[in-house]
């Protein structure tokens, strides 16, 4: 893989650049939907020395049972890269996209590395870690100024016409129903492998039914939650992990940065931790994006169980992973391939679905 970027970097950078990787490696944070490479680049800039950590984002090969059913890096270099430019929201540069499989055996971007930290995943940080080490000012901080990003990411003018490479080319009336298409394609991709799951075709046709006709659209993060931020100081540095953009509603973002930490929540008391039981509760997120961007969420009760199904589909294509790489066998039940089955059961009878 060196020798590979050594030759395909001399070709994005001027003549002369004569670029060398001095350094490379993995990485054991965050992250199950694409390959993360780290390097360092050390290259000519006019006869001055020039050193950068850059990173390279790599989709995954169909053999390692994706989560997701394509990859399209380069629209996600796109978001950032407009991202970066209409707004103030922390995103790491965009260096360059490489949209040929067989360097690496998949499309890939590269972009700068940013120092700072971030909530582990595995375990996740309910277990124990730098979030639950803070104090209680500390994590409310990295709470508040989290929903902030989001409303500085939702407050993007024109998000229809700046990121149109967005738009779902399906039928629908709105931004959140082509959303909601867009979604249960990716459903259907999911049980074409395993068979489909009536606990999630009942909140496809709940939601199918019970969301609102209209309501504002936004540019949406899709996969918002701390575990895919970076934080200096308990502040944000950097919004990664691009692959669930699209437009939609506010709500889209905001029931699913609740809902991760929620999920945590309930795995850590599930095995007798504490957990943060007073972390991105409902209401304080809620109330903490309304005195920021003015605007007051709507329907978040109903956004938790769209978070929730979508999750769902998540644990049918990581546990089907675990099955393909002999982690564990396949389910009688496919309902019991998500993860959050007794959670969506319970969002569905307080919704009196």
């Amino acid at each position: 893989m060196r020798s590979v970027l050594d030759r395909w970097l001399s070709t994005k950078l001027p003549e002369g650049a004569n670029p060398e990787i001095t350094s490379i490696s993995g990485t054991d944070t965050n992250g199950m939907s694409s390959e993360t490479v780290l390097f360092d680049l050390r290259w000519n800039d006019k006869g001055a020395v020039r050193d950068e950590a850059l990173v390279a984002r790599v989709a995954p090969v169909g053999a390692d049972v994706p989560v997701f059913p394509s990859y399209d890096l380069d629209l996600q270099f796109d978001v950032m890269r407009v991202v970066a430019e209409r707004s103030d929201v922390p995103v790491p540069r965009v260096r360059w996209y490489e949209g040929d499989e067989s360097l690496l055996g998949g499309t890939f971007f590269v972009m700068n590395q940013v120092a700072g930290i971030v909530p582990p995943d595995n375990p996740p940080y309910v277990f124990g870690s730098w979030l639950m080490d803070a104090t209680p000012g500390q994590r409310r901080q990295l709470q508040d100024e989290t929903v902030a990003t989001l409303a500085a990411l939702h407050s993007i003018e024109n998000p229809a016409e700046h990121f149109s490479f967005l738009e779902y080319d399906k039928p629908g009336d709105t931004h959140l129903h082509r959303h909601l298409a867009q979604r249960t394609a990716w459903y259907d991709f999911a049980k074409a492998d395993v068979g489909p799951s009536p606990l999630l075709e009942r909140c496809w046709a709940f939601l199918s039914e019970h969301l609102p006709a209209s309501t504002p659209t936004v540019l949406s993060w899709g996969d918002s939650r701390i575990g895919n931020m970076m934080f200096q100081d308990f502040s944000p540095v950097a919004v990664l992990d691009w692959e669930m953009a699209g437009l939609a509603p506010r709500e889209v973002d905001l029931a699913w940065l609740i809902y991760m930490h929620r999920t945590f929540q309930d795995m850590a008391q599930q095995y007798g931790f504490p957990g943060l039981p007073d972390f991105m509760t409902f209401e304080d997120v809620a109330t903490t994006y309304e005195a920021v961007s003015g605007y007051s969420p709507q329907n978040l009760e109903l956004y938790q169980l769209y978070a929730a199904t979508q999750y769902g589909i998540v644990g049918m294509r990581t546990g089907l992973r675990s099955v393909h790489f002999g982690e564990a066998e396949m389910p009688a039940n496919i309902d019991d391939m998500c993860m959050n089955r007794a959670d969506i059961e319970l969002l569905l009878s307080e919704l009196g679905a």
